[in-house]
């Protein structure tokens, strides 16, 4: 049998953790055996990959990764950094990630936020010439700051894996703005989470329970009357549920998509929405009935308020790229029209 792309879905781990955690985020928790089920399941299906960051589950959640995961399962793990920068801070909590996990290597590693990105990835570029870390990733960071993040990378001789942000139906900023693009043409992956906009991609039924999440997005339910009426549609031409069009919604078009897993069934949903290629026309039409809803998403701004206000400019961008550059290399252009003979363009979208 044919091994399966391991990248073309993610198990999500958000809601691993605390009963107290899972009923108020989910409407509901699960207990351990059940998770043990579920990652069972994910490596049977080759979706083995799981995504996590110390604060999901209220810490609990990497803990379980750790205790439930075998050994041919790959963690995507992230460092959250904070405004100010503390030498060292990568590597601390590194060190306890690794402790979390019961293991001595990374398969992938994101910074979270984009706060003194070139610190933090200075760490990060020292763990991953010290065979700690697979694969370096970015998360929350705009299209200025992911070239940027690529430029210091492509400096130190490391490669940039991929771009962690905010991505659905509702949700296509990254998309508008030319970041996806981006990604596609420098061989960067783009993930996307929030995939199901915490539940309000899944049309609702009588009688499930709510969650905080549902109860924020309760009113905008009605709203999207339209955009459930098409992924009905679209579904049925393919055989699965609207949630799972959400997730094949990305996958056909080369993004892939991070899914909360807590139960089995999950797992297999995420594995046979993965399977299913929409046509052109199929994206088009859940785009137009999105945007007919007036639905606003947070997507390119979501986590913005963590971020210093300090945002990377394309000047900056061209200042630190030239000092990257050698001498002899585009030198006399370098001043006349950098941006033209060097960089070939350093504008979004």
């Amino acid at each position: 049998m044919e091994s399966k792309n391991i990248y073309r879905a993610i198990i999500g781990t958000n809601s691993w953790g605390s009963k107290a955690y899972g009923k108020v985020l989910r409407g509901s928790s699960v207990d351990k055996e059940t998770l043990r089920q579920t990652v069972s399941e994910a490596m049977e299906r080759e979706l083995v990959i799981f995504d996590t960051a110390r604060d999901y589950g209220l810490g609990q959640g990497q803990k379980l990764i750790g205790e439930l995961c075998p050994e041919g399962a790959m963690i995507s793990a992230k460092y959250t950094p904070g405004r100010k920068y503390v030498k060292g801070q990568v590597k601390s909590s590194f060190e306890k990630d690794l402790a979390d996990f019961g293991r001595e290597y990374v398969d992938i590693y994101w910074l979270h936020l984009p706060n003194c990105i070139e610190e933090n990835l200075s760490e990060m570029i020292e763990l991953y010439k010290e065979g700690k870390i697979g694969n370096i990733g970015v998360s929350n960071f705009t299209l200025d700051e992911c070239r940027l993040a690529k430029e210091l990378l492509d400096k130190a001789g490391v490669p940039l894996f991929g771009v962690q942000n905010h991505y659905s139906i509702l949700a296509r900023d990254w998309e508008k703005n030319g970041l996806v693009d981006w990604c596609r043409e420098n061989d960067v992956q783009f993930w996307a989470w929030a995939v199901l906009e915490e539940g309000l991609l899944v049309p609702p039924k009588k009688g499930s329970k709510l969650s905080a999440m549902k109860l924020v997005y309760l009113n905008r339910q009605n709203k999207l009357l339209p955009l459930y009426k098409r992924m009905y549609i679209v579904g049925r031409r393919h055989g699965i549920s609207p949630a799972q069009v959400a997730m094949a919604f990305c996958t056909s078009k080369g993004i892939v998509p991070i899914c909360g897993c807590r139960k089995p069934y999950q797992v297999s949903d995420l594995d046979a929405a993965a399977e299913v290629v929409l046509s052109d026309k199929e994206s088009a039409s859940l785009e137009q009935a999105a945007d007919s809803t007036g639905v606003r998403i947070l997507g390119a701004d979501m986590f913005r308020f963590a971020v210093k206000k300090k945002r990377i400019t394309d000047e900056k961008y061209k200042q630190l790229t030239l000092k990257a550059i050698p001498h002899n290399h585009c030198a006399q252009d370098a001043q006349s029209d950098f941006s033209s003979d060097c960089l070939n363009s350093t504008q979004e979208g």
